[in-house]
Order: structure tokens, then sequence, then C-alpha cells
């Protein structure tokens, strides 16, 4: 099966401005295409997964990636889908940043000179230093501001109230004007993207047409999203992250472990690198061979991300630690420190309460989902449920193994004193 007819049986397509075309192109190993991304934070989340997947697939099917850090868009932010502005960050963080993902990225897909390894390109090498009328009489004569209007990505910020900025407004300008110059300065013919920033790509087709007379593609892939419609990747600790320094291997397995009973063989369809016949055959699957394939989907995931061995690990822990309730090695540990225990003065105390255990441990997100858990009879320490929202302990409790602390089923943390 070529790569076109396999994305599109993976239920990976959205919209494309020229299916024939780019079926084409990618086929026969012809396309330099450019994914983009905002360094809004250190490290790459699952929301960033099916685009990491995406250009995996294509690369080793002969096409060119080109990874497009947003150095000098990130300092806007994109609108699309906010109610909100986002924080304006400084150009040291997003640098940082972009590291960072070069790092991550680097486990998905090949850097290199080869003519199918990926290139690494900064926007902010021709962004941060625009001079703005230049800009305005080069990129800004193209748009037309009523269309602009009517594209979906500034839906959500037009209904709110202060509605869209016009600093958030020049993203759709940039991000065409990123298309532009990867076609001019690389060859760059196609742009993927989440079908969220289907408008933003149109404006550099748009650009490249009006400014060069050429054709460039755009197609955009199904978003990640659960059996209620909402985005993938997030649970009661944040998002679900690649770094394991801010997500542990565990957890990450444990996350695609949980999924819904009604999202797993989409996940294995649209993520995974098994043959699309061993899948179909899992199609059938009902009751207990659910929990089968959650369990490969979970490795297969947590092997791309970490490694075969962090994968094993992470495996072996919950098997152990869920058919034994015991203590296993390889729980996510957290550990405390003499400055969490104060009181709620802020004064030295020999004490630490459970909320704050559960929060500091990123087992909830904020006290008061903490103290809900605790009521509705959600956590546990040492497998003895906790009923008591004020219930506290020594450090002594800390010492050696410390205390195995669950919320809801089976989410664990071992909790020891550094």
């Amino acid at each position: 099966m070529e790569i076109f007819d396999e994305l599109k049986a993976r239920g990976l397509l959205a919209q494309l401005t020229d299916e024939d075309e780019i079926k084409n192109l990618i086929n026969n190993g012809k396309a330099t295409f450019y994914i983009g991304f905002d360094p809004t934070a250190d490290s790459l989340h699952v929301g960033h997964f099916m685009a990491l997947c995406l250009m995996k697939r294509l690369q080793m099917a002969g096409n060119k990636p080109i990874a497009l850090l947003g150095g000098g868009t990130g300092m806007i932010g994109d609108p699309s889908g906010r109610t909100d502005m986002r924080s304006m960050m400084t150009n040291d963080i997003i640098d940082h940043n972009c590291e960072c993902f070069k790092n991550q990225m680097s486990r998905f897909i090949t850097f290199g000179d080869g003519s199918s390894d990926a290139k690494m390109v900064n926007n902010a090498d021709w962004l941060r230093d625009m001079n703005f009328m230049e800009f305005m009489r080069e990129v800004g004569v193209h748009f037309n501001v009523a269309n602009m209007l009517r594209a979906r990505a500034y839906e959500n910020r037009m209904a709110r109230e202060g509605g869209l900025t016009f600093f958030e407004m020049s993203y759709m300008l940039l991000q065409g004007y990123d298309f532009f110059r990867l076609y001019e300065d690389y060859g760059c013919n196609m742009q993927f993207g989440g079908d969220d920033q289907w408008s933003n790509m149109l404006a550099g087709t748009d650009l490249i047409r009006k400014k060069l007379g050429k054709d460039a593609y755009a197609m955009t892939i199904t978003l990640l999203t659960k059996k209620d419609g909402t985005k993938m990747g997030k649970t009661s600790g944040g998002a679900v992250w690649l770094d394991p320094n801010k997500t542990s291997p565990f957890d990450f397995y444990q996350y695609w472990r949980n999924v819904d009973d009604a999202d797993v063989l989409k996940c294995i369809r649209m993520l995974t690198f098994l043959p699309l016949e061993e899948i179909d055959r899992m199609d059938s699957w009902e009751g207990e061979k659910l929990n089968e394939a959650k369990e490969i989907l979970a490795m297969e995931l947590t092997t791309l991300v970490h490694g075969e061995e962090e994968a094993k690990k992470a495996q072996e822990g919950a098997k152990a630690l869920f058919s034994n309730g015991a203590s296993s090695a390889n729980v996510p540990g957290f550990e405390l420190t003499d400055a969490d225990f104060v009181d709620v003065k802020g004064e030295p105390s020999d004490t630490i309460d459970i909320i704050s255990i559960l929060v500091k441990s990123s087992l909830v997100a904020t006290r008061s989902e903490g103290r809900r858990a605790v009521e509705q009879g959600g956590v546990a320490v040492d497998d003895e449920k906790v009923i008591d929202i004020h219930t506290s302990y020594t450090k002594d409790a800390f010492a050696g193994d410390g205390i195995l602390v669950r919320r809801g089923k089976k989410n664990y943390r071992k909790v020891t004193l550094g």
C-alpha cells in the first residue's frame, strides 16, 4: 500500500488543497514538507504526537521533513481555538524551548544532509529583525481583512470580551510568510498540520501563488480527540509531556493504558506503526481483549517516545502494582523536602496534609480538586482510603520507601523525603 492510501486508511486525512497532486508527490517521495511547532513550553506534549508520527511516516516513504520552530511566531502565539491571549515569552525562553524540541524530535525523525533527511529551521531567522514597513509592503498588501475575519482560527477570540487584537491577527500573515520563505529557501512545496490550522495554511499557499505565480499545497490531519470531542493529552495534573522529567515513562504508559474503550483502536490506527492488517483484526475485539489492545497501544507509544527499555519498565511496574497492590520500583516517585512542611501561615511544621501531598506530587492540579478527590473517596495511602481532608503525616512516614499514594484507580506516586 502506498503512503497516501495508508494515511487515508489510518483515518489521518482531513482537508487537502489538491488531493491528486499531494498523492502523487508523497507517493513518489517528492514532497519537501513542513510542520510548525511554536515553542510555548520546554517540552513537546501529546498534542504534538500526531504531527511527529506523520513526519516519521512521510520520511520513511522518502519525503523530506522540515521542522519549523516558531522562535519568531512564538513571541505572538497562535490564537486558533483559544479564548484568551497567550502570555508573551522572552527570546531566551523561546530559544531554550526550541533546543528542547530538537532533542525530542530526534527520536522520531532523522536530521542530516541526505536527500530525505530532515531539516530544522527557526523562523526567528527572518522574523525577529524584520522591518515592519517592509513586511507590510511585501506581505500585508496581499491579505484581505474581510476574508481573514471569516477564518475559523479567530472565531473564539472574536466572540470574547476584548475581541481579537491586531497583535494576534498578524499571526496568519506571519505563518503565511513562513511558508513563502521555506518555499523560496528550501523548495518546500507542502505544509501539513492540525485541522484547526487550515486557514493559516491557506494563507501560505495564497501568498506563494500571488507573489511567485507558483503552486504549493496544504493538508490537514485529523485532530486527536477523545470520544466526547475534547483534545487528548490532558490529565488531572496537566498536559502529558514527552519529557520524562515532566511526565514519567510510567505515567506516559498509564495514560495510554487508560484510554477509553471507544478510543483505543482509533489511537492504535492513527498513532502506532503496526501493520494495518494486524490492526484490522483488532476491530472485532471486545471486553477483556480491549484491555490487551490498550496494553499494546501503551507499549508501542512509550517505546516510540522513551525507548524499549523504559517502556518495559513501565509495563512491568504497572503489572506488578495492579496485580499485587504493592509498591513497585517503577512507580513514579516524588521527593518532599523540609521546605514542603509548613503550616497555613507558611511557618515550619512537623507535618504535611494529604491535600498538599496530592498537589505537590501532581496527582491533582489544585487544592480544591484534591479536596474533592478525598471527599469522594478517591484517595488512598498504602491501600487505605483517606476520608478526612485534614489527614496529615509526619516526616517519619516518608522515611525509607515512603508512602504509596493513589488517586483514582490507577494514578500512583511513591512519596519519600529527600
